[in-house]
């Protein structure tokens, strides 16, 4: 059947990891389009086919906006065989209503080429890691691709029943296979790979096995794409950073706060950092270690971009030894440094006096200390043990 091997594209988290696995990444759109691309040759003769009927009208009688669809995946209503009305009645038996239905289609235009017994059989699948339907009805309405993607079953049951065995929650799988497909398509010997090179990596460091779980979890829900890496990344990058001195101890620190992102970095990578940061922050080695013990996430920054915060920073009159002293700033990108400047500087900040402590932090952290000075502000501290300065 057309559109068996619809698969999830991720979008945004983006996200932020899509971009990261580009070696490994799926697009149900690319890969239904090469699935058609023999026989209704979509690049050069999508224009001289005409659109299934049916297919428009039935989605039209759901309230589907063909049109938008007809903008962005217009391939989808050339095919000859499409189960609109079977899916529809499918996600109707589920809880979904008709607004949430059409909803649904739209996003995922795709869902009509899987066969209602492919869609059935993900219903099975996805409903062992829900409470209940209802919560099955709104991973659909927020992650259509990820349920619709039919391709690689089996080694989605396998990849499932595995996670399992390493006590994670229902709740954490549901999530990852929501969020990250792809990593449930890849064989389980292929994961297994890969999380038994983190596990044994953090045991060997010196981790317990009762702090291992834990972490495991936090690793897979910060980035799951780290199972689309080679195994062998994670041992070159410690590999490294033991040649720059870290102890196991250490190193144990270092991988507990890095997480996923410990397998995103190379040692040419982490090199040019180290050498950049020795330089331009004019610490010594144990400094240097210090630094990258407290702030581990600016071994994932290019020195380019090292550059340009620094930079950025010391023009508005900050000095190295500050940012010595505070080297978190450098996780801020140079738009949220200045922007969080003038917002403390209008509270009566100064910048050659204050830290610059006060600049990192999420927002929330941020905007909780703006509010704790604009408090100060206005209702200044009144110290009794103080003179009083009284004109004569």
């Amino acid at each position: 059947m057309y559109g068996s091997g619809c698969l999830w594209k991720m979008v945004g988290l983006g996200l932020l990891y899509g971009g990261r696995c580009s070696g490994h990444r799926f697009s149900s759109a690319l890969w239904s389009r090469e699935m058609y691309r023999g026989s209704l040759q979509f690049s050069t003769c999508a224009a001289k086919r005409k659109e299934n009927r049916q297919t428009v009208d039935s989605l039209d009688r759901l309230s589907v906006d063909v049109t938008k669809i007809r903008q962005l995946k217009s391939w989808v209503l050339l095919a000859d065989v499409a189960y609109v009305n079977e899916t529809a009645n499918i996600l109707k038996e589920m809880g979904a209503e008709g607004k949430k239905i059409a909803l649904i289609l739209e996003r995922y235009p795709e869902a009509v080429l899987c066969t209602p017994a492919e869609i059935s059989a993900q219903r099975e699948l996805w409903g062992k890691l829900c409470s209940n339907e209802e919560e099955l009805v709104r991973i659909v309405e927020r992650f259509p691709e990820s349920f619709f993607t039919v391709r690689n079953h089996r080694n989605r049951q396998d990849n499932i029943k595995y996670f399992q065995t390493l006590n994670l929650n229902k709740r954490i799988i549901s999530r990852l296979l929501a969020s990250s497909p792809q990593i449930f398509c890849s064989s389980v010997d292929r994961n297994k790979a890969v999380i038994e090179t983190l596990q044994q990596s953090y045991l060997q460091l010196g981790g317990t096995q009762a702090d291992m779980r834990v972490w495991l979890m936090k690793v897979l829900s910060q980035n799951p794409f780290i199972l689309l890496k080679l195994p062998e990344t994670v041992c070159e990058n410690l590999t490294f950073l033991q040649s720059l001195g870290f102890s196991s101890a250490e190193r144990l620190k270092l991988l507990s706060k890095l997480k996923g992102l410990i397998i995103e970095l190379s040692p040419s990578t982490m090199e040019n950092c180290a050498v950049f940061c020795h330089q331009a922050l004019q610490c010594t080695d144990e400094g240097l270690k210090m630094i990258l013990l407290s702030c581990p996430a600016l071994l994932y920054f290019s020195v380019p971009v090292l550059e340009e915060r620094l930079g950025a920073i010391l023009q508005e009159g900050f000095s190295v030894e500050q940012v010595r002293a505070s080297p978190a700033v450098l996780e801020l990108s140079t738009q949220i440094v200045h922007h969080r400047i003038r917002r403390l500087v209008a509270l009566g900040y100064d910048v050659k006096r204050d830290s610059l402590e006060l600049l990192n932090g999420t927002k929330k952290d941020f905007e909780s200390s703006c509010g704790k000075m604009d408090w100060r502000k206005q209702r200044p501290l009144f110290n009794p043990v103080a003179p009083l300065n009284i004109e004569e």
